[in-house]
This record gives structure tokens, C-alpha cells and sequence, in this order.
């Protein structure tokens, strides 16, 4: 209704329909809803997948003698697979937060098995 020009419910039209670029609510959702309490449920839960990741990289990995553990991404696929098929994402994610390190944007399977990754 407050897009529609034939509207005589003035109390409509005074609101603003969507916040702007620049604005601290742009791009996100309103305070209290289920959206946003799915949003935090959704980090809270990729978080602790994060989290289970470097635990399996800290478990199967070998410390080098810089004192870093690393794995190589076969080994790690072979083995988080079981856990989560979602493991090239978790992955992405972990590096982005400096969790962990590998050359390259995206990873393969079988392609890229014998790149190593490194917990930081």
C-alpha cells in the first residue's frame, strides 16, 4: 500500500519502504524476526563446523617442522566426507576467518588432491 498512489491512508505513504546504502539497517534483516534469529542460528552452526574442521585437520594432519600442522586435501576429503559433504565450504570459510591456508581459489576433488592445507 505505501507504493500505491490511490492509497488515501496518509500514515502509509510518510514511512520510507526500504532502508538505503549507508544506512545501518541496509542489508540486513529486522531486529527481532525469525529471519534474523535464522541468520545467527545459520553463523552459529557453520562456526562450529568451522571449528570441527580444524579438529579433524589438527587429528589426521602432520606438525612440520615449522610447528604447523598440515594436510593434504585428499587426505582431509576422504576423510571429513563422512562428517560433511560440504567440506570445499567449510574450507573457504576457515580461511577466510585465517583459521588456515592453501594455494589456490577453489579446490577439487582429485584435481587438487595433493594440495596442502595448513592450520595457522
Amino acid at each position: 500500500q505505501r507504493k500505491n498512489p490511490f492509497s488515501n491512508d496518509d500514515r502509509l505513504a510518510s514511512k520510507p519502504v526500504h532502508a538505503h546504502r549507508g544506512d545501518a539497517t541496509y542489508g540486513r534483516p529486522p531486529e527481532g524476526s525469525q529471519t534474523e534469529q535464522r541468520g545467527k542460528d545459520a553463523h552459529s552452526h557453520v562456526g562450529k563446523e568451522v571449528e570441527e574442521l580444524c579438529l579433524i585437520i589438527r587429528s589426521t594432519g602432520e606438525v612440520g617442522e615449522d610447528g604447523h600442522v598440515s594436510v593434504t586435501f585428499g587426505q582431509l576429503f576422504e576423510t571429513y566426507v563422512t562428517i560433511s559433504n560440504k567440506v570445499v565450504g567449510i574450507l573457504l570459510r576457515a580461511r577466510k576467518h585465517g583459521l588456515v591456508h592453501f594455494e589456490g581459489e577453489m579446490l577439487w576433488q582429485g584435481k587438487d588432491d595433493d594440495v596442502i592445507i595448513t592450520l595457522v
